[in-house]
């Protein structure tokens, strides 16, 4: 991949700053992953949800998120997840996270899953829900237009289960101090959602047309300065976690 076809050579900055593992979820993949001792880390990124105490080797398409890997993270081979560098059964298990809507073919990238480990988790979403955050309802509409046409949960789950696969589907509540930047991260800390560096670790948020994430940003501004956001979502101040549709499938 060169830097001319990297999406993250632009949008992957920053991201070892602003997507942090949050352990809560960490433990919920740890958990999804069960005995297995070797795990091959697909779209690794810049090394999140890397799991400690197994044998881990990371497999990244862009070499800007490469880059980003801390000292001593896992070993990784630059590829992609429709040809994946390794050999048959190679791996206890394969992880996915939030990846899949990144590939140029689903049934390709889980059928090189199934054919280097025994199994697989994927950490996707349900559009369904996901479209009824106040973010994406109420001031960028244009994320759920754009998300018609993404390869989500209900695409990962039907093409499991079609080869056979025992699928298993996991709500993954984002907690109200979650410490990985994703777009749903902040549902309780709304006024970070006008930080610029914030949004750049989104990239539903990043790839906006740009007239319309001013006129989002400039609704939620107004909003927030004025107790309109706080009026209409009182409610979210007292949780500790809400489900935004992030799921984890496992088979």
């Amino acid at each position: 991949m060169t830097a001319s076809d990297d999406p993250y050579a632009v949008l992957g900055n920053g991201y070892a700053r602003r997507r942090r593992p949050d352990p809560r979820i960490a433990a919920m993949i740890e958990s999804a992953l069960g005995p297995a001792r070797s795990v091959l880390n697909v779209g690794a990124g810049a090394g999140s949800y890397e799991p400690s105490g197994r044998r881990v080797v990371a497999v990244e398409p862009s070499a800007t998120m490469i880059a980003q890997r801390p000292p001593g993270s896992a070993p990784v081979v630059q590829g992609i997840a429709e040809a994946l560098p390794v050999g048959d059964g190679a791996f206890d298990a394969a992880t996915a996270i939030l990846t899949v809507h990144h590939w140029t073919d689903l049934r390709a990238g889980l059928s090189e899953l199934r054919r280097v480990s025994r199994r697989q988790a994927v950490l996707t979403w349900d559009p369904a829900v996901s479209s009824r955050f106040w973010l994406v309802e109420e001031y960028f509409p244009q994320i759920a237009e754009r998300e018609r046409d993404l390869v989500t949960l209900d695409a990962v789950r039907d093409e499991l289960e079609q080869v056979g696969a025992r699928v298993e589907v996991i709500p993954v509540p984002v907690p109200a101090d979650c410490t990985d930047g994703f777009t749903g991260a902040y549902w309780r800390r709304p006024e970070a959602y006008l930080d610029t560096e914030v949004r750049a670790a989104m990239s539903p948020l990043a790839l906006l047309d740009p007239p319309d994430v001013e006129r989002g940003l400039g609704r939620l501004g107004a909003d927030l300065a004025e107790g309109r956001w706080h009026d209409r979502h009182v409610g979210l101040l007292a949780r500790d976690e809400f489900d935004l549709g992030y799921r984890l499938v496992v088979a």
